[in-house]
Formats: structure tokens, C-alpha cells, sequence
């Protein structure tokens, strides 16, 4: 497999890619779980619809990749309404990523609209400029993860771990930050119009010029 490959409807659980050139490669519809893409150059890389359940993504190359579209299973949404805050509609869109492990990789501008991240590895990862607009955050990792500018419009971060995050300039409207932990994240010009943040642990959370949820701008809190 190399750089270009289309691999479009292939299923290949445990697949070992750890390192490879797959600059542009085609995983639309590929059944890939529980795969190995440690390392790996994915930058452009297509894996719309594809089942990345379990996947490891630590330290791969993933700028400008799309992960979507995917309808949610009914389970997930059902899970979705569930929840106390906004959810996404039944034709809301996005990759199955579940548990996926994405530590320390390269996210910049990457696509992620309404992917199912829940549980995910998110660790150090550069997601400057990502849109993971309506995507299921639910209890995913996100410490020391850059997520300067990205938009995360409508997402649920219930229960996220953002300890240490950098959400500087990130839109955040809308976005159910029920119970997340934002202890010494970076708020600065963050706007979180909107946003549900009951239970959350904002404790040494830095907030210069941000947008609270009731519109109001704040450098001590919202």
C-alpha cells in the first residue's frame, strides 16, 4: 500500500501501516478496526463512511484528512438525546472513531464534522483550525491537545478531559461541556455562545476577551 492507494470498501481488521506514505489515500468505506496507522503520512488522506473503531492514530500525519460522512447508529443517538444538552439531528454526519488513538498526531485543519470520537485519545494532538462541528466527544481526552481556532460548534464534550487544552479562538457555540475538565485550559477569545457548562471544572482555566454562554465577554470567568 502506498501513497495515492485507493483501498475504497476494504476490509482489513488489525491492518499493520504503522509508518507508511499514504499521502491521499482512499479508505472510503473501508472497514479498518482496530487498525495500526501509528506514525503513518495521512495528510489528504479519504476515510469517509470508513469503521475506524479502536484505530491508532498516535503520531500519524492527518492534516486536511476527511473523516466524514457517516449517519449515527440509532444506539448513538438515542445515547445523544439522552443527554441534558443539545444533540445533533438524526441526519447528523461523521466518522466512527470511537476509542481511536490519536496522541500526539497532526490534525491540523483536519475534517471531523460530527464524527463519533467518544472515549477517544486525543493527548498532545495538533487540532489547530479542525472542524469537529456536531461531532460526540463524550469522555474523550483532549489534554495538552492544540485546538487553537478550531470550530466545535454544537459538539458534545460531556465529560471530556480538556486539562491543559489550548482553545484559543475556538468556537465553541453551542457545545454541551457538561462535567468536562477545562482545569488550566486557554480560553483566551474562545466563544462559547451558547454552551452548556454545568458541573464543569474550570479551576486555573485562563479566560481573556471570552465569550461567555450568555453573550457577555469575560477575562475572570463565565
Amino acid at each position: 500500500m502506498k501513497r495515492g492507494a485507493s483501498c475504497k470498501g476494504v476490509r482489513h481488521h488489525h491492518a499493520n501501516l504503522r509508518g507508511r506514505d499514504l499521502r491521499g489515500a482512499h479508505f472510503e468505506t473501508a472497514d479498518l478496526k482496530y487498525s495500526d496507522f501509528r506514525g503513518a503520512d495521512l495528510r489528504g488522506a479519504h476515510f469517509e463512511r470508513a469503521k475506524l473503531r479502536g484505530t491508532n492514530f498516535s503520531g500519524a500525519k492527518l492534516k486536511g484528512a476527511k473523516f466524514g460522512p457517516l449517519r449515527r447508529s440509532s444506539k448513538r443517538a438515542k445515547q445523544a438525546q439522552a443527554q441534558p444538552a443539545p444533540s445533533c439531528s438524526p441526519s447528523c454526519s461523521g466518522a466512527n472513531l470511537a476509542g481511536a488513538n490519536f496522541s500526539f498526531a497532526d490534525l491540523r485543519s483536519a475534517s471531523l464534522t460530527g464524527a463519533d470520537l467518544e472515549s477517544a485519545d486525543l493527548t498532545s494532538a495538533n487540532l489547530s483550525g479542525a472542524n469537529l462541528s456536531g461531532a460526540g466527544l463524550v469522555s474523550t481526552n483532549f489534554t495538552f491537545a492544540d485546538l487553537t481556532s478550531a470550530t466545535l460548534t454544537n459538539a458534545t464534550l460531556t465529560s471530556a478531559n480538556l486539562t491543559y487544552a489550548t482553545l484559543s479562538g475556538t468556537n465553541l457555540s453551542g457545545t454541551a461541556l457538561n462535567s468536562a475538565n477545562l482545569t488550566s485550559a486557554n480560553l483566551s477569545s474562545a466563544n462559547l455562545t451558547g454552551a452548556y457548562l454545568n458541573n464543569t471544572n474550570t479551576a486555573n482555566t485562563l479566560w481573556i476577551n471570552t465569550i461567555c454562554p450568555n453573550g457577555t465577554v469575560t477575562n475572570t470567568g463565565c
